[in-house]
């Protein structure tokens, strides 16, 4: 009897890049329909990982498994380069219909009566029937407008061609998921629709993210390389930290204990071992002592940390706009006459002294527009923003290549900012001699030949870092972040918070980081339907308006448009019910309530079902966060996707009866 192994399985795995050795005698198993988040230091070998997981890297040594009838969805790393629409280019990542499609054809050219049968029948299967609809709701999802369904895919900027990568990805049945920074290219909206499509995903998803939030949300396993090994947790991120940092104090005081022993085998070995009458305890100590385990001293990683200077004076306010509206000059081939693009308008709205202010919005509305006008990059179309004495701002572009040079070095940028500051006449915020340049480049881990490399041959992490260098070295008054947290990772995001809750001036931030978000902002902006509003409410109360303007827009894909209405004169207001009118309206609501009940009791059915599948489902994912025995493991991971895919079946069959009930 052949037996399949339905897990992915790693035993002593060797894997090296070039001369660098990532993982060593590494092991872990991961179970089906787990969703486990991958986490380390850059460079700690994520990605290269996931290389062999997707059979693009091989191992050096060790065994390595992946159940071979499991179906692969990753995004492609390529920038689509096709002229074909939005959603045909969706469709096509679903592998599955593709692949019907072509039999189909192969079918009727074939003349053969039974495969074409056979064909069409595959295809039904594939969903063919509402492949559209299904990749118009995930494009849709990831933030495009209804009226970009069918433009071409390269008409689109490189961020946008990712997310249809992304849309293509999450297209394809699958029953194992690679997602590598799948937020970076998403603003809060969609990331908050994506965080919701992959809690419904009933395969095994292995996810690489520094956004702590998106990870506690959809994860239920971590898996962390360190020291070239796989350590895995059962739990999110944050109880990944806890356990791990449980783990630090333990294996910190059995370090100490064991050190305490060696220093006791040691000075016996020392004091007798030139003693006839002691050589032979003396030598077993010196083999106890090359037999025990060397505890590795966990010492805590050398986290990366800065801070902002006290600014040097606080205008208040800092700004003030009146009647301003934002948006883009006509390019420079418009024809003659054509106007600007007006993105937000009449803007009344003071920025003071000390405000913490989340910038929010969905895409395309206007929050980079905004910042980039405050940040003087753009001009105000009309109105104007009056800026307070003595004003200094430190700008964070989204796309750090705005205020970075390809060309040039770290040290010739801040040679640069010397320059640029000294001829404003603005207070320099550190030295400025070449050294002093040197030495503060440093301290945001540009030392050494890093100093004198090429910006345009950076890592993004490098480059974000090279500019938060820059923006603390002017000493601002006002920082304006538009996605600072893009190419960071967690170490430095946590960093990036820690000096911002420290900083005394004023911050208006753009970020879909919703940790970053709580943690500094005390107040938001909504930037919508043209306009700047505040917004009455917490990121809770954002994230559930984001959903249900997701739901409002599926909802408005799905209706057919109404037919017009011929122009009538206003109808007669009704008459007053009669008692005989009133009676037939009781009676046939009684009717109605008679007739609905059986499908109540349908729903109340489903009601109870749905809830012990829940915590059925906890029970289990809880089982396999504890050490098992493969067969217990493997029978816990069978039942917990069949009891996914019972709860997803349910949950379906409870939203159309629902819909039912509401339209009956």
């Amino acid at each position: 009897m052949v037996i399949l192994i339905t897990m992915i399985t790693l035993k002593n795995v060797v894997l090296r890049r070039s001369a660098k050795v990532l993982l060593d005698s590494a092991s872990v198993t991961i179970n089906p329909g787990e969703k486990v988040g991958l986490v380390g230091r850059n460079g700690a070998g994520k990605s290269t990982l996931f290389a062999l997981l997707n059979g693009t890297l091989h191992e050096d040594g060790g065994d390595f498994y992946v159940p071979p009838q499991w179906r692969l969805a990753q995004v492609a790393q390529d920038m689509p380069e096709t002229a074909q629409s939005a959603t045909d280019f969706v469709i096509e990542g679903d592998t599955t219909l593709l692949a019907a499609q072509q039999e189909v054809a192969a079918a009727e050219a074939s003349d053969d009566g039974e495969r074409m049968a056979n064909a069409y029948m595959a295809l039904y299967d594939a969903g063919s029937g509402d492949a559209q609809a299904r990749a118009q709701a995930l494009i849709l999802g990831l933030g495009f407008k209804t009226t970009e369904l069918d433009n071409p895919v390269n008409s689109f900027s490189g961020g946008w061609r990712m997310r249809l990568q992304l849309a293509r990805a999450l297209m394809c049945p699958s029953d194992l998921m690679l997602l590598d920074e799948p937020t970076n290219h998403l603003d809060l909206d969609a990331l908050v629709w994506l965080e919701a499509w992959l809690k419904r995903y009933m395969g095994t998803l292995l996810v690489i993210s520094h956004d702590r939030e998106f990870l506690d949300a959809i994860t239920d396993v971590t898996v962390h390389i360190e020291a070239a090994k796989l350590n895995r947790y059962g739990g999110n991120y944050t109880k990944f930290e806890d356990m791990r940092a449980e783990k630090m104090e333990l294996q910190q005081a059995s370090f100490a204990k064991q050190q305490d022993k060696i220093a006791h085998l040691q000075k016996f070995i020392n004091r007798f071992k030139a003693q006839a009458s002691k050589a032979k305890q003396a030598q077993s100590r010196v083999k106890a002592l090359d037999r025990m385990e060397k505890i590795a001293p966990l010492l805590a990683e050398a986290e990366f940390t800065f801070e902002f200077k006290e600014p040097a004076n606080l205008p208040n306010p800092m700004l003030s706009m009146s009647d301003a509206t934002f948006g883009y000059p006509p390019p420079e081939d418009a024809p003659a006459g054509a106007g600007p693009t007006v993105i937000v308008q009449k803007v009344n709205k003071s920025v003071l002294a000390g405000q913490r202010i989340g910038i929010l919005g969905a895409n395309g509305q206007g929050k980079s527009t905004l910042v980039k006008t405050v940040a003087r990059a753009l001009k105000p179309i009309q109105g104007e923003i009056l800026e307070g004495k003595g004003l200094n701002i430190g700008y964070f572009a989204q796309q750090e290549l705005d205020v970075l040079h390809p060309a040039d070095t770290p040290l010739e940028h801040m040679i640069g900012l010397v320059k640029e500051t000294t001829a404003a006449g603005r207070l320099a915020g550190q030295g400025t001699r070449e050294q002093d340049l040197r030495s503060f480049l440093g301290t945001f881990n540009f030392s050494g030949d890093m100093v004198k490399q090429a910006v345009g041959s950076m890592s993004g992490g490098e480059k974000a870092r090279l500019v938060l260098c820059m923006i603390v070295w002017q000493r601002p008054n006002l920082l304006l972040l538009d996605e600072p947290t893009n190419h960071l990772d967690l170490a430095t995001r946590e960093a990036l918070a820690m000096a911002l809750n420290e900083f005394e001036g004023t911050v208006m931030l753009v970020s879909h980081d919703r940790a970053l978000l709580r943690s500094v902002c005390d107040e938001f902006w909504m930037v919508s339907r043209g306009g700047v509003e505040p917004f009455d409410g917490d990121l809770d109360d954002y994230q559930r308006y984001l959903l249900e303007e997701s739901k409002r827009l599926r909802e408005a894909l799905k209706a057919a448009p109404a037919p017009k209405a011929e122009a009538t004169a206003p109808a007669p207001a009704p008459a007053p019910a009669s008692a005989d009118q009133r009676k037939q309206d009781a009676q046939r609501r009684q009717e109605q309530a008679e007739r609905l009940r059986p499908l109540r009791k349908q729903i109340d059915k489903l009601d109870r079902s749905m809830a012990a599948l829940t915590e059925e489902k906890a029970v289990l994912e809880q089982r396999l966060s504890q050490p098992l025995a493969p067969a217990e493991m493997a029978e816990a991971g069978r039942r917990l996707k069949q009891v996914g895919e019972q709860l997803a079946a349910q949950e379906e069959e409870w939203l159309g009866l629902s819909e039912q009930l509401e339209t009956s």
